[in-house]
């Protein structure tokens, strides 16, 4: 490792010198393959258990890669000492609040070294980095250092996909993504690794060659409320209902939990700086990974200041913002609607689904939505909004009146404080960071079930205008005192700064210097 810097001291000979950086260089090799030996042998003996065939042979195909990767790091000669930063995600041209935070960061860098270049792997293969940088800007309304980003594309992404594994998703999905990472690590080294998706089971890998690990949780994989709904038998969008209908299956999945939550605590700890966006989510956090000295709350960055500026008359409209991914319970959201116009029959009132698609998987549950919303006969005033700009995203809470949340322990909510922020009435899940951290007393409501839902809609929508501008007064002033874009990008880079010693490693070369504007690049 330090072979390089030893021999450039004059405290002996050339021979001698060199000898110690051989020495250096085999001692940190040799304990990576060790400890890289003993990773290897429980992924050679799982395939002996009697496993399902498909998980049987992915678990010998993960084992191939990983000796793959052991002869890849008896290559290795030195340590990674430039200072090179790259963030870990994959749907980086998803354009939800997850894509938000990662822009933020990305400027964050930038705006403390200028002439710094961000990696950032990709697994949106068909999108150019000029689709993917115009595409953040629409959906976020930011102005992007193009001339800063670099894409490193993946290739193996379609590994992390829940619809690869029908049973032991979890597992399946960690597994495929630290195939996801020795792809990425292939690629590129970097002094710093930024996990800013929850890829946790990546972190290893990272740690392995050398990088200072970072990452920035939004939702535990899992958690102790994943573990209780297991142990009551509660079916839920991941505990299907034939599992929690049948006490064996209930307790083989609640004992393959456990394991996993050790496993995940195993890899969480490889990370040296943690960032988690709620309370909620720190606590979980806290919990499993057991850092609690490393780890920092830090609210995800929320568009406020043009949705802050947001006035006037608003029409009967009713609005939800949240990708179209099973756990947002979009359907909840249409049968509190249809359960609202059945107790009042008013046909005035419209329902906006506004979100992002990630993969087929969502575009079919966007079918699957609309044929319920013509199920329960309100399909005439259920709109779908899919994937929209930012411009139309505005105009669209600029005419609404209620905001719909319905997501079961939602890590965060950022939607929720946009909906505030621009003045809407948010009714969000009682549970989560909207509980814990946004819906304070008087800013809005919190429910559960349909019909509470839409109780709150009918009260809601019956209020008088003085009354909800008490409301909306109460909202922003929570969000101009908590959720900045400032605020996020100040503590994210200070914190790396400090803790991480970056200054120390990017002084000489970024600090205080002018971006040199450098074309968009990409690594195939």
């Amino acid at each position: 490792v330090y072979g390089s810097s030893v021999s450039t001291q004059s405290t002996g000979s050339s021979g001698i010198n060199a000898e110690y950086g051989e020495y250096f260089q085999h001692y940190y090799i040799t304990n990576n393959l060790r400890m890289l030996k003993y990773l290897l042998l429980p992924f050679l003996l799982l395939p002996l258990l009697l496993l399902p065939p498909t998980l049987t042979l992915f678990l010998v195909f993960l084992s191939l890669l990983f000796l793959g990767f052991y002869l890849r790091l008896q290559c290795i000669s030195q340590r990674i000492n430039s200072p090179t930063i790259a963030f870990f995600h994959p749907y980086c041209n998803a354009g939800g609040g997850g894509e938000r935070v990662l822009w933020q960061c990305v400027l964050s860098v930038v705006d403390r070294f200028p002439r710094a270049t961000v990696h950032i792997y990709t697994g949106d293969v068909e999108a150019t980095p000029e689709q993917i940088i115009a595409n953040a800007e629409n959906c976020f309304g930011l102005k992007l250092p193009s001339g800063n980003v670099q894409f490193i594309y993946l290739k193996s992404r379609f590994l992390v996909e829940a619809k690869c594994y029908p049973i032991f998703t979890l597992l399946g999905q960690s597994l495929g993504s630290m195939i996801l990472g020795m792809e990425a690590m292939w690629k590129l080294q970097p002094a710093y690794f930024v996990d800013s998706m929850g890829y946790a089971f990546t972190y290893l890998l990272a740690d392995l060659v050398g990088c200072d690990v970072i990452s920035y949780v939004h939702y535990p994989t899992i958690s102790t409320d994943m573990l209780g709904k297991v142990a009551a038998r509660e079916a839920s969008y991941n505990n299907a209902s034939t599992v929690a209908r049948n006490p064996l299956l209930s307790f083989v999945k609640l004992i393959y939990y456990k394991i996993f939550a050790r496993m995940y605590s195993v890899m969480g700890a490889k990370s040296k700086l943690v960032f988690v966006n709620s309370s909620w989510t720190k606590g979980h956090i806290d919990d499993i990974w057991q850092v609690p000295d490393r780890t920092t709350l830090l609210y995800p960055p929320c568009n406020t200041e043009k949705f802050l500026q947001i006035s006037g008359a608003r029409s009967q409209r009713i609005v939800s913002v949240a990708q179209f991914r099973p756990e947002k319970d979009h359907r909840l959201q249409i049968e509190s609607f249809a359960k609202f116009v059945e107790k009042t029959g008013r046909r005035d009132v419209k329902l906006s689904l506004v979100g992002g698609v990630r993969n087929q998987g969502d575009k079919d549950r966007v079918e699957s939505l609309k044929e319920l919303s013509e199920t329960l006969k309100v399909e005439d005033i259920v709109e779908f909004k899919v994937s929209v700009p930012y411009s139309d995203l505005y105009n669209i809470l600029s005419d609404s009146v209620i905001g719909l949340h319905t997501m079961w322990n939602e890590h965060f909510g950022i939607g929720v404080v946009e909906f505030m922020a621009a003045g809407i009435i948010p009714i969000a899940h009682n549970s989560g960071g909207p509980k814990l951290d946004i819906v304070v007393p008087g800013s809005g409501f919190l429910a559960s079930t349909a019909e509470q839902y839409s109780d709150h809609m009918i009260r809601v929508l019956d209020m008088s205008e003085e009354e909800l501008e008490e409301i909306r007064r109460r909202g922003r002033e929570h969000v101009m005192e908590t959720f900045s874009d400032e605020t996020f990008r100040t503590i994210f880079i200070e914190k790396c700064v400090n803790e991480l010693d970056m200054d120390l490693r990017w002084i000489e070369e970024f600090g205080g210097e002018e971006g040199d504007g450098d074309s968009l690049e990409e690594h195939d």
